[in-house]
């Protein structure tokens, strides 16, 4: 909870340059590529991904800005490359990843259900 916690501050601050979040989401889709296997846990980020951008896109406002800042939080951390495990550590360096989306997960997992949801009323799954 702590990690994901620290990233409150820088979230915030991303949520202000609409542009500067754009480019970190889309360098968080280029890592994602590179992850071997995203795993039932990492699973969520691309949903998580897909909320912000509709959020800061205006097209679902429906949210919490406290479930937004919580998600970028997460894909901060994510993003990061000095987080606890190092990414580069072959089988172990994604699992504090995962635990941090995980504690996200659990926080806004009712959110984001909602979102889904959203979505496939308004035809934007793709």
């Amino acid at each position: 909870m702590r990690e994901l916690k620290k990233g409150y501050g820088k979230a915030k601050t991303l949520l202000d340059d609409v542009d500067e979040l754009e480019r970190f989401l889309q360098r968080l889709e280029k890592k994602l590529k590179t992850i071997p296997a995203l795993g039932d846990k990492l699973a969520v980020l691309p949903i998580m991904i897909s909320l912000v951008r509709n959020y800061i896109k205006k097209e679902y406002t429906d949210v919490p800005i406290g479930t937004v800042i919580a998600i970028i939080s997460a894909l901060i951390y994510v993003l990061s490359p000095a987080d606890i495990i190092p990414d580069g550590i072959l089988g172990v360096g994604y699992l504090d990843d995962a635990a941090v989306v995980t504690i996200c997960w659990k926080l806004v997992k009712s959110d984001v259900e909602e979102y889904k949801r959203w979505r496939q009323m308004n035809g934007k799954v793709i």
